[in-house]
């Protein structure tokens, strides 16, 4: 890594230029109000004054932020366990992307170039493309890694001394803490957060990158072939041994940073028996879509599908969103997931049958061909 050289005087870069510029990302993302109830269009009605208003705060240090209000979502189909997002406020939201557009250009340079998650022009497929070229250089054995609770276990701390390597601007730091140590409301209850950065916070990402920096720059000291999407990461090797001890470096880094390895999740494999990584399940024999992302791809679809719903034109549009979605993202040059495709076509055709004909009855494959649904509804098929 080249030396590192603090950055002064952030404070007074925030313009009602970057605030607007702000705005128009947090609107485009949209998202749920937060506690305070008010949502994008309400806090649009009146922009230039609720801009004006948080510019001042920001560059002054009176800025408060709200706490975020705490939602669930699962963390899998069919998962009883549930994933805990917090929700800022548009207010707070437009307040995280101003800091995340300073500190972006500032940080993101000196992010290792193994790193693919949320940073620009970097993206999942090339996070895979980088593990099958290392594969085909002889790189057969696999740790497949997951950092335990990640997002909700990085320490305050952790964050804010990396972020103090970089930023010498007090109020900048005092404002990026202020975030970290908001708080939650769940069910009516205030919590504090002592550790952690919220999933859901626009800035979350950043600082998480911040974080695991540290230890990618310790694999590739290390020697150590690898590729991470945020904390979603696999270190290829030539033998067992190496995996093994590739093994023990990443849970002594973690543990200096305050974190664990999870142990459900992180295994030693190899490319001939397969992984799942990022969605794709990767194997000398196949790259196609793993399991979990199967399971996840039918719960939406049976949920567009239920049979006592009419099958018309709204549901088919809505029903090829999610199609489109997942070919985009399945359908890559390096994929061999026709087969699959075919059997989850004809599963979804199978919903489609049950839906217009309100039951299901094996001889009614006969009856609603693909042609069918082309013509009377323009249903995405192979």
């Amino acid at each position: 890594m080249n030396e590192k050289r603090k950055v002064h005087s952030l404070t007074g870069r925030i313009t009602l230029s970057v605030m607007n510029q702000a705005f128009k990302a947090v609107k485009r993302n949209r998202g749920a109000a937060g506690i305070d109830k008010v949502s994008i269009e309400m806090f649009e009605a009146n922009r230039d004054e609720n801009l004006a208003a948080l510019m001042r705060d920001l560059k002054a240090g009176t800025f408060r932020s709200l706490p975020l209000r705490r939602a669930y979502i699962p963390k899998g189909p069919g998962s009883k366990k549930l994933r805990p997002l917090g929700i800022p406020a548009v207010r707070d939201r437009v307040a995280q992307e101003v800091l995340r557009r300073l500190l972006s250009p500032i940080l993101e340079p000196e992010f290792h170039d193994a790193s693919f998650g949320y940073i620009p022009k970097r993206n999942c497929h090339q996070a895979i493309e980088r593990v099958l070229e290392f594969h085909s250089e002889g790189y057969r054995v696999v740790l497949d890694a997951d950092v335990a609770s990640f997002f909700d276990n990085i320490p305050h701390a952790v964050i804010m001394a990396a972020l103090a390597e970089r930023v010498a601007d007090g109020n900048i730091l005092r404002l990026v803490e202020k975030f970290l140590t908001a708080g939650v409301m769940e069910n009516r209850v205030f919590k504090p957060t002592t550790v952690g950065t919220p999933q859901g916070g626009v800035i979350s990402p950043l600082l998480a990158n911040l974080v695991l920096n540290h230890l990618d720059w310790k694999l590739a000291d290390a020697g150590y072939r690898f590729a991470r999407y945020a904390d979603d990461f696999v270190i290829v090797c030539q033998t067992q041994q190496q995996a093994q001890e590739a093994l023990t470096l990443v849970d002594r880094v973690l543990k200096d940073l305050g974190l664990e390895l999870s142990p459900e999740k992180t295994r030693i494999t190899t490319y001939g028996k397969g992984y799942e990584f990022l969605g794709f399940f990767l194997s000398s024999r196949s790259r196609r879509m793993g399991s979990k992302a199967v399971q996840r791809l039918k719960a939406k679809v049976r949920g567009l599908t239920v049979r006592k719903h009419n099958l018309d034109q709204r549901a088919i549009k809505k029903l090829n969103r999610v199609i489109r979605g997942t070919a985009q993202y399945y359908a890559t040059s390096f994929s061999t997931a026709r087969w699959t495709f075919q059997k989850i076509d004809s599963w979804i055709r199978m919903r489609l049958r049950c839906m217009k004909l309100k039951r299901k009855n094996y001889n009614d494959n006969r009856k609603l061909r693909v042609k069918y649904f082309r013509r009377k509804f323009g249903l995405l098929t192979r």
